[in-house]
């Protein structure tokens, strides 16, 4: 399997909420890498490295942590990993 990347971006009621601090919450029971931020349009971009299957379930996992009911929209794009993440964090 190769790792990949995914930017997700997510919009609804996702700031001022504990989204951030709960994606990264989730993102210890997973083998991906990556950060987690609030964009100034009200929406909060996911950057995160892992593989395919994982960074599907870590997406899953999110929704499943209860955030789901504050998601409107996930636009979620693939590209290849960088290889330059470490760890997971909250980007302010």
């Amino acid at each position: 399997m190769s790792r990949g990347r995914v930017l997700v971006l997510y919009s609804g009621r996702v700031q001022g909420v504990g989204f951030r601090h709960t994606v990264k919450q989730v993102a210890s029971g997973y083998d991906v890498t990556g950060t987690v931020r609030n964009l100034p349009d009200g929406r909060v971009e996911l950057v995160a490295e892992g593989e395919r299957e994982e960074l599907e379930a870590f997406r899953q996992g999110i929704r499943d942590a209860g955030l789901a009911g504050f998601i409107r929209q996930e636009d979620a794009q693939w590209q290849t990993a960088g290889s330059l993440l470490r760890g997971f964090e909250v980007v302010r």
